[in-house]
């Protein structure tokens, strides 16, 4: 932001500062579109935040009203004009765009609440509750994640006034004001150190974790304006030596800064660096080549638009990302090119004409915040209704043929008038339990069957579609205890047995399962025993999980038969019959990224999608090789494969009859799920005849 009259005192305007925004947003954009470029870039944000608690204080501290009231609606109503007008534009266009061309997913959820949030400054609250780190590939892939940061300073700008106010009124205010800020940047400065060690991604993204670096903007101000009495400095003799090393530190952490402990100390460089700057420069007229080189007419002008650039290179590096892809050199120009045009847009027919709008500046204080707050109402009911409208507008098959795609989806059932099996949520002992049971049926008869439990990671709820049409066709439960994340018996150790977390996951379910079961039941473990080719944002290919077949991996898968022999003899012991799931087939790509015109041609659909048999029953052999061990040991163990189901011929193809069998590259589709229904029927349905037992 530039700095403005407030009043009728004219603020002097001090290039390098928007030179050092041009640096902060250069470095992010650089981290965005190739992060080994530039691999500290991240820390432009940090810088930003320097320069707004330096920038903001230095706005405002000529105020000349009276009144706390009048100081809050001056402050709010310039916030308003400064930030709303082109962030609102982003946020709608983005959800437009991200409506047509981005498949609803497992993410969407997530990207829909963080886009809408961002509307009320409370994007980052979203992103913490995900706890998804912002450095992992699936946060690259959220088209409105770089609002984050946004939503601190907004809620900053809450707390902000409150401890500034008291500056406007003599030297005992100032000093007042000084302590006021000093305090919450200590505290800010222990809860970040805490958290990036305990909980980093509420560390990088809450407010209290980040509030000292733009108290330190603050502080800086507020020591340099009161050693000067608020008039020109006396040039400190040690200004160049602080300036010259500052702007190497700055530069060092654009290249040096690792996600590691960060915020703190992680972003202890780039602070110190900035401060450093603003310190050697303002109101000096010490190192006069930094100030030129700052004050570059190329480097303003990217100072200048930085809002903006920031604003709008994300979600199109996103949206590239989702589409063509973003990783040769002629798809990373275009979206710089596609990135600058639209900043450059959004600067001159949006946020230049709201600054200089005569009428804006004539209307009183309340009513632009009364406005404002209106468009922002406005603006949430639009993005909400885009969200809610996405299936009508989406030009993705995926979205298009949800009933299809999306595991728990699945076809409706005519023929069963009234009957419904969407899962129902049971805590027992701590322990979430997903029911399928069928309720609602116009003929409701006593169940002839057992309950199927169901237990494992991801893959478990992947047959969602499958349970609920084997609980109403035959009218009996399924009960699932799902480990996001936590396979149930691998055979691969580093997945579950030598994973604390997933270890006191399968602990827990275990204890609600023995006592939950009885004589008769069905126990089905469903998990992903396989090496993935892909996930849903990566390439691994088969060369680089060739240590599956290392003489470490059979000795970990040793160990897991031994457990597994182990574990499961209770539930022998118990009545209960145990099958395994067979391995199903993996690709080397996820389909649902794939599936249509727009993105045929990303990098990451490039492998194909079929994979060969031969291969595929390479790597199967281990885990039959696993299973046949444990049903040596227990014979009320059995296996049920779907693998001939889904890989009939030479090739195991992802495509079926113009429907995808599979959503990514190893969890089934509805579609696929219900290619299995009848051989799944046919195998689990005598065994859990009350009959038999």
């Amino acid at each position: 932001m530039q700095l403005n009259k407030l009043k009728s005192t004219q603020m002097q305007y001090f290039p390098f500062i928007d030179g050092l925004r041009a640096l902060a947003v250069i470095s992010v954009i650089i981290y965005h579109l190739y992060a080994p470029w530039l691999p500290g870039g991240f820390v432009g944000v940090d810088v930003f935040f320097v320069i707004s608690g330096f920038v903001v204080s230095a706005s405002i501290t000529h105020y000349k009203g009276r009144g706390f009231w009048r100081f809050l609606a001056f402050f709010y109503a310039r916030r308003i004009r400064r930030i709303f007008p082109a962030l609102i534009v982003c946020l709608l266009v983005t959800s437009y765009v991200s409506a047509l061309f981005v498949p609803t997913s497992w993410l969407s959820d997530v990207n829909q609440k963080t886009g809408l949030f961002a509307f009320l400054g409370l994007s980052n609250f979203i992103l913490a509750a995900s706890g998804r780190d912002y450095f992992a590939p699936m946060t690259e892939f959220n088209p409105f994640t770089h609002t984050w940061s946004l939503g601190v300073e907004e809620q900053f700008y809450l707390v902000f006034p409150l401890l500034f106010f008291v500056w406007l009124y003599g030297q005992r205010g100032k000093r007042s004001s000084i302590a006021l800020f000093s305090i919450g940047l200590l505290a800010s400065v222990a809860f970040s150190a805490w958290q990036s060690q305990t909980q980093p991604t509420n560390a990088y993204f809450l407010s209290p974790g980040r509030f000292w670096e733009l108290a330190s903007g603050v502080l800086l101000y507020q020591i340099i304006t009161l050693s000067s009495g608020g008039g020109e400095r006396t040039e400190n003799r040690f200004s160049g030596i602080i300036g010259i090393a500052a702007f190497i530190g700055l530069l060092v952490s654009f290249v040096i800064s690792t996600p590691d402990n960060f915020p703190m100390p992680g972003a202890v460089l780039a602070i110190i660096s900035t401060l450093g700057i603003l310190f050697s420069l303002y109101k000096q007229g010490c190192l006069p080549w930094l100030q030129t080189l700052l004050g570059n007419r190329y480097i303003l002008f990217f100072g200048k638009t930085s809002y903006s650039l920031y604003l709008w290179h994300w979600p199109t590096f996103v949206l590239f990302r989702w589409t063509c892809g973003l990783d040769s050199p002629v798809t990373r120009l275009a979206a710089l090119v596609v990135t600058l045009l639209l900043s450059t847009l959004s600067y001159y027919l949006i946020e230049t004409p709201m600054r200089q709008s005569k009428m804006a500046k004539k209307a009183s204080n309340p009513v632009i915040i009364g406005f404002g707050l209106c468009v922002i109402a406005i603006a949430y009911w639009g993005g909400s209704t885009l969200n809610a409208r996405a299936d009508k507008i989406s030009l993705s098959k995926v979205t298009a043929g949800a009933e299809f795609w999306y595991p728990d989806r699945g076809p409706a059932t005519p023929e069963y008038p009234g009957c419904q099996a969407d899962p129902q949520t049971v805590e027992d002992d701590g322990v979430e339990v997903l029911v399928f049971k069928p309720k609602g049926c116009l003929q409701d008869k006593p169940s002839r069957y057992r309950v199927l439990h169901v237990i494992g990671d991801s893959h478990t709820l992947a047959y969602a579609a499958l349970y609920k049409q084997f609980a109403i066709r035959n009218n009996l439960e399924v009960d699932v205890y799902r480990n996001g994340g936590c396979p149930f018996i691998s055979f691969q150790t580093e997945r579950d047995l030598d994973d604390a977390n997933c270890r006191e996951n399968a602990k827990a379910s275990l204890r609600v399962l023995h006592k939950r079961v009885k004589p008769g039941d069905v126990l089905f473990l469903a998990s992903l025993r396989l090496p993935r080719f892909s996930n849903q944002w990566v390439y691994y290919g088969p060369e680089s999980q060739q240590g599956f077949f290392s003489a470490q991996s059979q000795a970990n898968r040793q160990r897991s038969v031994a457990y597994a022999i182990e574990t499961l003899r209770g539930f022998s012991e118990q009545g209960v019959q145990v099958i395994f799931e067979g391995p199903k087939p993996i690709f080397m790509l996820p389909p649902y990224r794939c599936a249509d015109w727009f993105n045929r041609n990303n990098p990451i659909c490039s492998h194909g999608m079929s994979v060969e048999r031969d291969l595929l029953q390479k790597y199967r052999a281990p885990v039959l090789s696993s299973y046949s061990q444990v049903i040596n040991a227990l014979p009320t163990v059995s296996i049920w494969d779907p693998f001939p189901v889904l890989c009939p011929g030479n090739e195991c193809n992802v495509w079926r009859d113009g429907h995808a069998m599979f959503f990514d590259g190893d969890h089934i589709s509805a579609y696929g799920s219900m290619m299995l229904l009848p051989d799944f029927t046919s195998y689990m349905l005598p065994r859990l005849s009350k009959h038999v037992h």
